[in-house]
């Protein structure tokens, strides 16, 4: 079985292993791969794996082999489903593997953004401490989270995941999802969009695109936080409207924003929230754990077993 892997770097930079990959037929691996060299380096393969090259229905109907496509992510836009099916290619994902270290991210956004533990570091080391005539110092506000509210926007896996957190620091719990429940739990309220924006301090995207949700956040909706709102999204950059957040931190509509997403990715150089006040910006790295993509690597390669023994699992439609 010849398997090709189109943009493994990212995954596994070095310090991980394909030997199980390997071991299940012959293999071919790049760091990454350009749209116009997709094609030629499928070839004659039966099994390929992407994270984020786009394998196009064009480039489907153009192989002569391929019987399954395995997406090294949650997240499968990056492949023409449809035509996949219509090809009877099998197409899987990885679900729920980096749970724990997006929640993890998240709060250490959230954290960093209350405490600037960085900056009041590089203070101390330029001569801010020994030269105070105080035993203390501190440059920015610094915020308690005991008390404070946290509406968290999407309740799947890393919602949940966030909530737990956000209770331990005794925060109260705002949930929007695209359901209201008629029944709150007894740590979680269920609440409208409406009111999540207007009742709470921190607000948490983790959702998933979907044209529902595309610009969830915008204009109206940052209006109607409070300006000591603070915004995270570890979810996707589309949910939020780039430009609406930028006029909104510069003019000071929200308090603070921490973002580990943005619309396109890599970043452009004309991002309008590239110089904004007050935001914190992480280039995607909240999945990236050493823990997280181990699991993420033993998931796919599971993908592929079960798939050589015509039990496929973590199929998309």
């Amino acid at each position: 079985m010849n398997i090709v892997v189109l943009d493994g770097k990212t995954l596994n930079p070095g310090d991980l292993s394909w030997a199980e990959l390997e071991s299940l037929g012959s293999c071919v691996f790049y760091d990454r791969t350009q749209e116009s060299e997709v094609l030629q380096r499928i070839g004659d393969a039966e099994i390929v794996l992407t994270n984020k090259t786009p394998i196009s229905a064009e480039i489907i109907r153009q192989t002569a082999k391929l019987k399954y496509i395995g997406v090294l992510a949650t997240g499968y836009n990056v492949v023409a489903t449809s035509a996949a099916k219509e090809a009877n290619i099998v197409v899987t994902n990885i679900p729920a593997y980096s749970t724990a270290a997006v929640a993890q991210l998240t709060f250490a956004l959230l954290l960093e953004v209350c405490h600037h533990v960085g900056e009041h570091s590089r203070a101390v080391h330029a001569g801010e401490w020994t030269r105070s005539e105080d035993f203390c110092f501190w440059n920015y506000p610094l915020i308690e989270l005991y008390g404070k509210t946290m509406g968290i926007i999407g309740l799947g896996q890393n919602g949940k995941a966030v909530a737990k957190i956000a209770e331990a620091f005794g925060m109260n719990v705002l949930v929007y999802t695209r359901t209201l429940h008629p029944v709150q739990s007894r740590t979680l309220k269920f609440v409208t969009l409406d009111t999540l924006l207007t009742d709470s301090d921190v607000i948490s995207l983790n959702c998933p695109l979907t044209p529902e949700t595309s610009g969830i956040i915008n204009k109206g909706s940052l209006a109607k936080m409070k300006r000591s709102a603070i915004l995270i999204n570890t979810g996707r950059g589309g949910l939020i409207n780039e430009q609406d957040l930028r006029e909104a931190l510069d003019n000071s509509i929200i308090s603070y924003a921490a973002v580990d997403v943005v619309s396109q990715e890599p970043m452009t150089a004309d991002n309008p929230l590239l110089g904004a006040k007050n935001i914190i910006i992480t280039p995607h790295l909240a999945w990236a754990t050493y823990e997280s993509r181990a699991r993420l690597m033993d998931i796919a390669v599971n993908n592929v077993r079960c798939f050589l023994e015509n039990s496929p699992i973590n199929v998309v439609e």
